[in-house]
């Protein structure tokens, strides 16, 4: 069986891919990655093939990418639905075209926010899965721009969104993630997230102060250059705290231009997040969905600042679920960020839901089981329901 996975150019889209991936591989299938030209260096250096389709441009450098975006306010969100549901899926589907008349994929299967390959697809009349984070019900506006590239393309109306999840959509999440107000498609199966990694975490964690808690920052790989001065809050209110912080600032900054730092505080490009989470007293992040999952896999609860997106509502579902605390962006300067590190860490409860939840997230299926589910799709050319279906709240009817 051949596969061909479709992404968006930014690391948070296309790592929850990753171990679809990697077991369809083991299983003896292959499998190629189509995306941005500059991003194929970040798929090759997970060990994938990964060929160039639609516009050269990284999400995390959206702003060099498209000098014409509006600047941050009320324009912005519109544009980015644009961009995200036409131009990009627009442009993405000559060159899929031409991947899929030479490679001659058997399924197409996309992370929630490319819709390229989901229109390639519906072309094609090839069977196609999403699989991440990116599934939640789209407004009818956030619709508009995927139809008019529909109609484009001379393929019929779907106002409303019924055909982007039609055959599998592969959840890696618990089903209590889905808040009672959605309801997942009913051909979505949930499957375990990664689990946390072997090891002893990087040397320099011995060195820290013993008997503090340890609190990991982390923002992702793009919200360093849209909200610029959130690490300099972060370490501001937090750096003088009873804790261990360990702050990881990517690949846009440089942790020496942060200045020196006392021997609690650690600021990095990066870290093995795997290794570091289970040892974790709590994580502040902005909300990116591989960021909570892999905190709540660890059973770590969380501090959500969140910027755009899907983050304000992941930001809620913590605190709806009891695993976290959410500061709002109009209060990050106000102190804020500490008082909402300290109250998740004086609160028991948030940690017992959080490792109520990695108990749940250890139950689900592996990737064996979306292997299973691929295979069977590419045989049958199907919708694959999951059994029972899914209810809103997670809850399975039955």
């Amino acid at each position: 069986m051949r596969v061909l996975f479709t992404t968006q150019p930014g690391i948070g889209m296309f790592h929850p891919l990753v171990p679809f991936a990697y077991a369809l591989e083991a299983a003896g299938h292959e499998v190629t990655v189509a995306c941005a030209d500059c991003f194929r260096p970040d798929v090759e250096a997970t060990g994938l093939v990964a060929l160039p389709a639609g516009i050269d441009w990284r999400n995390d450098l959206m702003t060099q990418s498209f000098p014409d975006a509006p600047p941050p306010g009320p324009a912005r969100m519109p544009w980015i639905n644009a961009l995200w549901r036409y131009t990009t899926a627009r442009a993405m589907v000559p060159d899929l075209l031409a991947i899929a008349e030479r490679w001659r994929p058997d399924l197409f299967v996309r992370e929630g926010l490319e819709y390229g390959g989901y229109l390639t697809a519906e072309l094609l009349g090839v069977p196609h899965a999403s699989a991440g984070a990116h599934w939640f019900p789209l407004l009818a506006p956030q619709l508009v721009p995927l139809d008019a590239a529909r109609g484009e393309l001379g393929l019929p109306p779907d106002p409303t969104g019924e055909q982007l999840y039609r055959y599998l959509n592969l959840a890696p999440m618990p089903p209590r993630w889905i808040a009672p107000d959605e309801e997942a498609p009913p051909t979505t199966h949930f499957i375990r997230p990664p689990l946390p990694a072997a090891g002893n975490g990087p040397a320099w964690l011995a060195d820290m102060p013993s008997g503090r808690p340890l609190v990991h920052v982390t923002l992702g790989t793009t919200e360093v250059t849209r909200t610029p001065g959130l690490y300099e809050a972060i370490l501001s209110e937090l750096r003088d705290e009873p804790i261990n912080l360990v702050v990881a600032v990517g690949r846009h900054r440089d942790p020496a231009a942060f200045g020196p730092q006392p021997p609690h505080v650690r600021v990095e490009r990066f870290v093995d997040h795997g290794v570091l989470r289970p040892r974790c007293d709590l994580v502040v992040s902005h909300g990116g969905f591989s960021t909570i999952m892999g905190s709540l896999a660890a059973g770590v609860p969380l501090v959500v600042i969140p910027v755009q997106g899907d983050q304000p509502r992941n930001a809620r579902r913590c605190v709806d679920l009891g695993v976290g605390r959410m500061v709002a962006p109009e209060a990050r300067e106000s102190g804020a960020i500490r008082a909402a590190v300290r109250a998740v860490l004086a609160d028991s409860a948030c940690r017992t839901n959080a490792q109520r939840l990695r108990e749940e997230i250890a139950a689900l299926p592996g990737t064996d089981h979306a292997v299973a589910l691929l295979e069977q799709l590419a045989v049958d050319q199907q919708p694959l329901l999951a059994a029972p279906p899914v209810s809103p709240g997670g809850r399975r009817a039955g």
